[in-house]
């Protein structure tokens, strides 16, 4: 089941939110680098980290799972933001160049079906962003956070995923090593620095960017049903089976024509 989308802005309003804003937004700058004139998609809840590309993106719209719910977003302008089910993203086909999937697998009752409609709605050159707990980290551990609940996700298991769905991985990076404490936000930024270098598997988030795949569609043969020629008389029951060796030399002997006498 998803968290509710009032539970996922409460938290994003705390000090432990703040701290993960800072982290996520600065490594999808990172990952993306300028993106003026690029039409982004944001998938799940990830609406705080949209800050800045907002203001530099042609358009931005957020897709918020029916299950979860959907806020008015932004709160300052018109709203960009709707509600679709996870199978049938309401936007066409290769629309959109930047695609940003936070809290969107984890809880996702199909994530395969999920990423196929990300593929489907990400525009050739295109890249997507995809943001969960990591398996090994300290967050995927503790329900007092949204990324504790659901499924987390090793970097093979979440690269295998993608696979599947058609999506290439090109890249990956951690985040959040802060510990999932109300308390120790506030030093949020010193054990981003600290842990990345000491213990780097032990951050709570994942971050992989995957391109689009696309393939050339092969025509396929079509089948022909061929009749195999049924003998004209049954073997008689009982009968002792006949070897077809001999009756090789005895078929040719027929065949062949006859001798003139001299």
């Amino acid at each position: 089941m998803r968290r509710d989308v009032l539970e996922l802005r409460r938290f994003y309003a705390s000090d432990l939110g703040w701290a993960a804003r800072a982290m996520v937004e600065r490594k999808i700058a990172e990952a993306w680098g300028d993106v003026t004139g690029l039409d982004v998609l944001i998938v799940g809840y990830g609406t705080p980290f949209a800050g800045d590309l907002r203001l530099r993106a042609r358009r931005v719209v957020a897709a918020m799972p029916a299950q979860q719910g959907v806020e008015v977003w932004p709160a300052d302008g018109r709203n960009l933001s709707t509600l679709t089910p996870e199978d049938s993203l309401p936007f066409p086909n290769a629309l959109f160049d930047r695609i940003l999937l936070v809290h969107g697998l984890e809880e996702s009752g199909d994530p395969v079906t999920l990423l196929r409609e990300v593929w489907r709605v990400l525009a050739p050159s295109g890249r997507v962003v995809v943001t969960v707990a990591s398996r090994n980290g300290l967050w995927a551990n503790t329900e007092k956070t949204p990324f504790g609940h659901g499924r987390p996700y090793t970097r093979s298991q979440l690269a295998e995923l993608l696979r599947e769905a058609d999506l290439e991985p090109s890249g990956w990076t951690r985040a959040l090593y802060v510990p999932p404490v109300g308390w120790m936000a506030r030093w949020a930024e010193a054990f981003e620095q600290t842990g990345s270098r000491l213990w780097p598997g032990f951050a709570g988030l994942l971050l992989m960017e995957a391109v689009k795949q696309t393939f050339a569609v092969k025509p396929q043969g079509q089948r022909a049903r061929i009749r195999a020629a049924r003998p004209v008389l049954a073997p008689a029951p009982g009968a002792a089976p006949v070897s077809r060796a001999p009756e090789l030399p005895v078929l040719r002997e027929r065949l062949a024509p006859p001798r003139r006498r001299s």
